[in-house]
Parts: C-alpha cells; structure tokens; sequence
C-alpha cells in the first residue's frame, strides 16, 4: 500500500495507526489525511508535513490554525511561504521570517510593505538587488526618493523613467540618460517627465519611428502653455 492508497483506504474504512504512518511517508498526504480523516492536528502528520514548505504552511494555515516553531523553521527554507507565514499566520514581523524573505527581492518587497510596514535597510537592501522591486520600494515602502533604490531602477530603462515619472516626480540627468537607451521611453521622459524639449531625448527619438510623435507631442506641450 502506498500513501495514496493509504489515505483514500482511510477515507473508506476510517483512521488507523497503519495508514496514518504509510500516508505520512509523503507529505501530500500526510496534511490531507490530518485535514479530512483525523481532522485534527497530530504530531506525526504535523512532521511528515514538514518535509516539505508548501505543505508545512497549509498544514500551520488548515489544521494548525496557529503559528508553530516547526512549522515556521521549514517554510523559511522557501522566501516565498516565509512571507505568507509572517502575513497568514504569525500575523506580525518576526527576524527569522523576514531574513528567509529577504533572500529574494520580490519577497523582501512584500514583506516591508505588507509585513512590517515600514522601510527597514535590510529588506530595502535585498529589494535593490532588482531594479523593479527597487523601484517599488521607493514608491511604496519609502514613498520618497533615496539615491540607493534610483541607482538600482537605473539599470533598467523601464524602471528609470517610472522612477523619474512616479517618485521623482522630476527629471535628473541619471533617469533621462537610461530612458534615452530607448527610443520610446526618450519619448515618454520628454513627454511626461521633462515636459518639453531636451538635447538628449530629442538626439534618441530622431531618425526612428517616435520623432514625428516627440514633435507633436512638444508642439501641443507648448499650445497648452500658451493657453
């Protein structure tokens, strides 16, 4: 008998020692036999469960109902059930969680925004190791700009300009000049960054598909001055 079998023997003929411990030789069925059979939590299940971060979250989640230390040192393997932990089922930050979170950008991001929600230098540090989480920090976390989150979103041309148009709020030579890698987002910074005509957007767009919209778009930047 294997743990599937097990565990579908025990949905028929109800638990017993035999199948509880050949269904937790796999995590799987170890939490879905603690969910529908035992429909409670045990210690075995519990650790079988463990083996895996997926299954160790659902079973803390749907059988637990609580945070455990068992529990939460698996699922810190894994960034991502390390933040749903700390938000799910510790409710609140904790140094364990956020340190398995921070291993990986988009998580470190979650965390300080939805977590901790607060900027902390180690989660902005760890979202700063990619240039849209960096700049997601900036206008979500920090809401302000900070020279570290802008240097990251500058290694990418998309992040630069969102970085110039949405936490900036300005234009700066550092912004401009990653957008103006692009044709198209020259033409998106001259026209909702810098308002109006700059040397280096306008030596981007010219020649290419986006300089006859980069003149119209000034001509009309200027109507609407004049109005």
């Amino acid at each position: 008998m294997n743990p599937e079998e097990a565990y579908e023997y025990a949905k028929k003929y109800g638990s017993s020692d035999k199948t509880r411990r050949i269904a937790c030789k796999n995590p799987s069925q170890a939490y879905h036999y603690a969910l529908v059979i035992d429909k409670k939590p045990r210690n075995d299940t519990r650790e079988a469960a463990c083996k895996e971060p997926y299954w160790a979250y659902h079973y803390a989640k749907d059988i637990d109902k609580c945070p455990r230390d068992d529990t939460r040192e698996e699922i810190c393997i894994d960034s991502h059930y390390a933040y749903f932990y700390a938000e799910d089922i510790d409710k609140c930050p904790r140094e364990d969680t956020r340190k398995a979170a921070c291993r990986f950008p988009q998580y470190a991001y979650d965390y300080a925004k939805y977590v901790d929600k607060c900027p902390r230098d180690d989660t902005r540090e760890a979202a700063c190791n990619n240039s849209f989480y960096a700049y997601k920090y900036a206008l979500n976390v920090d809401k302000k700009p900070r020279e570290d989150t802008r240097e990251t979103a500058c290694m990418d041309i998309d992040c630069a300009y969102r970085y110039a148009r949405d936490v900036d709020q300005k234009p700066r030579k550092d912004t401009r000049k990653a957008a103006c890698k692009d044709p198209e987002y020259a033409y998106a910074y001259a026209k909702n960054v810098d308002k109006g005509f700059h040397e280096d957007t306008w030596e981007a767009v010219k020649g290419t598909e986006y300089e006859k919209e980069y003149n119209y778009s000034l001509n009309q930047i200027e109507k609407e001055k004049i109005v």
